[in-house]
């Protein structure tokens, strides 16, 4: 039987409700996710599995496929290397793409949460974002794609997102918001059901509630940290507007 590969791939960001998605489009009879969802496959960013070759991709996650109309793939550390855009549009020039962003300062707030709760964070929220850029400089081998520290840094969508913009027609692309997780879930899974070519089933999203949060929900941002943040956000944010449209101009004056 042919082996087959992802008509589609979930490729970011972080913290933003990947593996949300992830179950919602499990439960659909016409897509295919390649399990599991933890690890990820992370092919195309990690240097030793990518130089495996493209038929150990196929075979390591893919040949369970049988009948499924679409074939995907969840590696949310995709969005946040320039080399993954072009290795994918080498392989699978056909692929559609989705990513899912999250405001970005509740984002890096969320990767600080998880960083901390994994025992790879023992600064304050302030003192780590000044030192992403020195640690960042400075990782040890085990997480150069793990990124631990990478707060800020993974909020610049419109840069990330660029070079897949500069490879694939804007039809393969789709970028959704993890607001619409929370406030309009049924018209989200509407919306990627649809792009993805199979029957939509808003009804899937009954019961999946808020996968792979963290942190205590009481906790916050300090204020001052929070401003310094928002207004390190403004062009960038701008950026993305620029890129995207008007979707995302709820984030230009978060």
């Amino acid at each position: 039987m042919k082996q087959r590969l992802p008509n589609f791939i979930i490729a970011g960001a972080p913290r933003s409700g990947t593996t949300w998605l992830y179950y919602l489009l499990d439960q659909h009879p016409e897509v295919y996710m390649a399990k599991p969802v933890r690890p990820e496959p992370k092919f195309f960013l990690v240097d030793e599995i990518y130089q495996q070759g493209i038929g150990y991709y196929a075979s390591t996650w893919f040949s369970a496929v049988e009948e499924a109309k679409v074939v995907g793939e969840k590696s949310t550390n995709y969005l946040e290397n320039t080399a993954v855009a072009g290795r994918i549009y080498q392989h699978l020039p056909q692929a559609k793409l989705i990513f899912l962003l999250r405001e970005p300062v509740q984002r890096a707030f969320s990767n600080y949460l998880w960083s901390q709760m994994n025992g790879l964070e023992d600064k304050d929220f302030e003192t780590a974002l000044s030192l992403e850029a020195e640690r960042e400089m400075n990782l040890p081998e085990q997480f150069c794609y793990a990124r631990p520290h990478a707060y800020f840094s993974r909020g610049l969508y419109a840069q990330l997102l660029r070079p897949y913009f500069d490879l694939f027609p804007r039809e393969q692309l789709l970028c959704l918001r993890y607001e619409d997780i929370i406030n309009q879930p049924e018209r989200l899974a509407k919306r990627l059901h649809l792009f993805l070519g199979v029957q939509p089933r808003p009804s899937d999203t009954k019961n999946l509630g808020l996968i792979n949060s963290v942190g205590d929900p009481n906790e916050v941002i300090p204020k001052e940290t929070y401003k310094k943040l928002v207004e390190r956000y403004v062009g960038p944010n701008r950026q993305l507007v620029q890129l995207l449209g008007t979707d995302f101009e709820i984030w230009e004056n978060s």
